[in-house]
This record gives structure tokens, C-alpha cells and sequence, in this order.
């Protein structure tokens, strides 16, 4: 029996209403959502810390999603992780003509991307889909999803010529957000907050930056940071609420100073 084979039966048997776990044999397509996202995120996270070891389980954990939201389709007579894998065979064929078909090989990474984006296109019009941002998932990382969607509404004219006019929209989006707050009105102040990051992610996109990848980089730089604060102060017996904003800042500054040596 190969490793899939029995992931797959180790599934069955997990999901049998008299032998299986009570847990797995309650869970439905929505209950299991969440956590099919986390675990593509504890993949990205083993990526980032350069840890394969690591990366060898968090991938094994999202295959395991896979298969289980198989199994459930395949209870329901709906497909089962053949099909998955099929359909996948049959995407990857079509939207690679210069691979297996026929097609004279594009030479450069932007050509074949713009030609992937063409065949995509051409399936969304063979599912009815004839909206430009039709099939952009509305449950991605918000960030993720801005800077999906404004790249596919530039790829038809909808786009600033240069990032000035970006920074520019960025400036006029801050200080409509310094109005509102001013005014005290909370709720416009949270829709200025959201165009604001629809901006920053729109420029992200702009510059070829992954805005998901730069804040979760941001992230742990602030960790890393904090770290260091919290260590400098214990060694003196104090923790960061002993401290003061003058004082963190200035260990801040000292830990910056300390990445780069």
C-alpha cells in the first residue's frame, strides 16, 4: 500500500460512524475550513524559518486536509481524492500548452505569466464567470486579496501609470483618515482604515511585493525586537510594565543596531 493509499484508509477508518474518532466523524466541509488555513499557514511559516524538517510535517498535516475533505466528498457521493488529483493532472496539461501541447515555449517568467492569466480567463468564460474579478476568492487574507484584485483589474488598463500616483493616493487616503478621527467618527474612520490598506496593498503589488509576506516579515522583526527588550530588562529583574516608553524605545533602538552587526 503506497503512503497516500493508507493516509486514505487511515481516513475511512477515523471517519466510521461505529469505529472511528467521534471528533473527525462530526466534522463538515465548514468545520474543517479553518483549519485546512491554518495549517497552509504553519507551511508558509516553516518555509520562513528555513526549517525542511519542519516543512516535511506541515505539509504532511495539509495533505492530511486534503484527504479529509476528500473523504467527506466521496461519503456524499460527490468526488474523492482521485478526482482531486485528476483535476489537478488536467489544469496544470491545459494551462501549460507551451509544455504539453503544441504551443511554441514562452522564454520569459512575465510572458508566460500573462499567457497563464489568458488561459484562466478563457476558463472563467467556459464557467460563466465573465466579471474580471469573478473568481477572486473572497475568503484569501484580506491584504492577499486586495493585491490579487487590482492585479487582475490592471491587466485590463485599470491601474496607476507609476507608483507616484500610488503614494500620492496613499497621502490623500491618510489624511482622510486624520479627518475622521478628528471628527470622532469611529465607523468612517474604520472604512478610511480599510482603504488606506487597500493602498498600501495595491503599492505592495506595484513594487512586486507580496504584502502578506512583508507584514508577516514586519511581524517578526517586532517579535525579535521585543525580545530583545524584554531580555535587557530582565537583566536587571525587571519586566516591560516596570519600564517606559523613553526606555523600550531606546532599547529598541539598541536591538536594530544589534541586526545589524
Amino acid at each position: 500500500m503506497s503512503p497516500v493509499d493508507r493516509l486514505k484508509a487511515i481516513m475511512v477508518r477515523l471517519r466510521d460512524p461505529n469505529r472511528g474518532c467521534p471528533w473527525d466523524v462530526e466534522q463538515t466541509f465548514a468545520t474543517i475550513a479553518p483549519y485546512t488555513i491554518e495549517e497552509a499557514y504553519e507551511v508558509a511559516d516553516a518555509i520562513e524559518r528555513g526549517d525542511m524538517g519542519e516543512l516535511k510535517t506541515e505539509l504532511g498535516d495539509l495533505l492530511f486536509q486534503v484527504v479529509f475533505h476528500a473523504r467527506m466528498a466521496e461519503e456524499q457521493g460527490l468526488f474523492a481524492f482521485d478526482d482531486v488529483a485528476d483535476a489537478m493532472s488536467e489544469k496544470l496539461v491545459r494551462r501549460h500548452p507551451h509544455v504539453f501541447a503544441d504551443e511554441d515555449p514562452q522564454t520569459s517568467g512575465p510572458a508566460q505569466k500573462l499567457r497563464w492569466e489568458d488561459i484562466k480567463a478563457a476558463e472563467r468564460a467556459g464557467k460563466s464567470q465573465h466579471g474580471v474579478l469573478d473568481d477572486v476568492p473572497v475568503g484569501l487574507p484580506a491584504l492577499h486579496r486586495a493585491a490579487k484584485l487590482t492585479k487582475r483589474a490592471a491587466r485590463v488598463g485599470f491601474d496607476w501609470p507609476s507608483t507616484d500616483e500610488v503614494f500620492d493616493k496613499l497621502a490623500e487616503e491618510v489624511a482622510e483618515l486624520k479627518v475622521e478621527i478628528a471628527a470622532g467618527d469611529l465607523d468612517k474612520a474604520r472604512e478610511e482604515m480599510g482603504d488606506l490598506l487597500f493602498v498600501v496593498a495595491n503599492l505592495a503589488r506595484k513594487l512586486g511585493v507580496e504584502p502578506e509576506d512583508a507584514l508577516r516579515g514586519a511581524n517578526a522583526k517586532f517579535v525579535r525586537r521585543f525580545g530583545f527588550i524584554e531580555a535587557e530588562l530582565a537583566k536587571d529583574g525587571r519586566t516591560p510594565d516596570q519600564s517606559d516608553l523613553a526606555e523600550m524605545d531606546g532599547l529598541w533602538d539598541a536591538a536594530k543596531v544589534a541586526e545589524r552587526r
